[in-house]
């Protein structure tokens, strides 16, 4: 009988997209990475203390699959995961619109789809929990905001205003002119904020709320895993530096956020074709010339990409028995046995290239042959282009920093 769940991960490897399933089964290949990554975790649900880190891989040779690897072992540790890929809609350079894609993207442990409003709205306004977090909310952050939302969420009696502030913790901000207009209307009382609340300069102050609101209800942590960071190479120059210099948030952040481990996956060329050949460190120097800070920011990223661990070239040891795998899920997915040695799948899929992802596909389709023909023909499995850092028209204005 066909295995459903078998089918499913064959069908994510035959797309050559990866997935959490196909992480879930193919994770002993690199273990060197997988254990650093692993401490480095490790160490941020024990400490409570946040940290990054970044590696790098060749273009097709597993860094997604690597992610989603990690994406599973940290939900089996009990802690929130977040995925995302940078690009254009998840810009680095723009934190609000990034928070925002990183909530629309945030799983909790054991959960198939994305969200957390379940946990806020469990509270009670009179709950110690909801108390902590609004005393935290009140005099832990640059602006007390979200201290603000929180009352009027937890007391309004309108559904339509619960949605609305529940929406901000989304990052679908909401205005402090509508704050101060509900807040005085379900309180009786004025809102007293500390400062003025821009999304633009305080959106660090949710990503430090989320982080204590996921281990104040039982989470040992979270984890940010970001995929495609070198398609940050297509922004313009100025966007380019200001995306540096927001990385060190992840990869050195403050001591506000709290228990985050962030993972960035970079290609292999991003140095040469683009720190290199688009002169990034002169680049920064000139841009953030009256901002020693943001500059500095931006040139620690520059050298940790540069000095990022790689992802090393797999064995042909640890190809074959990815490619045994492979055979004894396909088995499964179309309840057959295949006879063939895995050496021989190894053999028979040279000529498909050096990338993983294409020899992966390459041996796929021999097993997909054997099984409706008995025998197979000649696989034609084309070769993946080479990644490109040729700027992009914008299609969203960069804003304030």
């Amino acid at each position: 009988m066909a295995d459903f769940h078998a089918m499913h991960v064959m069908e994510a490897l035959r797309s050559g997209v990866p997935s959490r399933a196909v992480g879930a089964y193919f994770s002993d290949a690199r273990p060197g990475m997988l254990n650093k990554i692993q401490t480095r975790m490790a160490a941020v649900k024990a400490t409570g203390k946040s940290e990054g880190m970044i590696f790098r891989g060749s273009y097709g040779e597993g860094k997604t699959h690597m992610l989603n690897t990690v994406f599973n072992m940290a939900s089996e540790a009990n802690m929130v995961v977040s995925y995302v890929s940078l690009g254009k809609e998840t810009p680095m350079n723009m934190p609000h619109l990034l928070y925002a894609r990183i909530i629309a993207n945030t799983y909790l442990p054991g959960t198939e789809q994305p969200g957390f409003r379940q946990k806020l709205e469990e509270m009670g306004p009179g709950s110690g929990a909801a108390g902590e977090l609004q005393a935290y909310a009140a005099t832990s952050l640059e602006t007390n905001k979200i201290y603000h939302v929180l009352k009027v969420m937890w007391e309004t009696q309108e559904e339509e205003e619960r949605e609305q502030f529940l929406a901000d913790l989304e990052g679908d901000f909401v205005s402090v002119a509508q704050v101060k207009r509900v807040f005085r209307r379900v309180t009786g009382k004025p809102a007293q904020f500390n400062q003025n609340f821009t999304k633009t300069k305080h959106c660090g102050d949710y990503f430090a709320f989320m982080s204590t609101f996921f281990r104040k209800v039982g989470y040992a942590g979270w984890v940010i895993l970001f995929d495609e960071a070198e398609l940050v190479g297509r922004l313009g120059k100025k966007a380019r530096a200001k995306s540096y210099s927001a990385m060190q948030g992840f990869l050195r952040p403050p001591a506000r956020l709290e228990a985050v481990f962030s993972l960035f996956a970079f290609s292999t060329s991003f140095t040469e074709e683009v720190i290199d050949k688009k002169h990034e460190f002169e680049n920064v120097e000139n841009i953030f010339a009256e901002d020693p800070t943001a500059l500095k920011a931006a040139k620690a990223t520059l050298n940790d990409v540069i000095n990022s661990t790689e992802l090393a070239s797999l064995s042909r040891t640890e190809i074959i028995r990815i490619l045994e795998s492979i055979e004894i899920f396909h088995g499964k997915a179309y309840d057959w046995e295949p006879q063939i040695e895995p050496e021989i799948i190894y053999t028979s899929t040279e000529g498909a290239g050096y990338l993983l992802r294409t020899r992966i596909r390459a041996a796929i389709e021999l097993l997909d042959q054997l099984y409706q023909y008995g025998e197979a023909g000649k696989i034609k499995i084309a070769q993946l282009g080479k990644e490109s850092f040729e700027e992009d028209a914008p299609l969203l204005p960069e804003g304030e920093w």
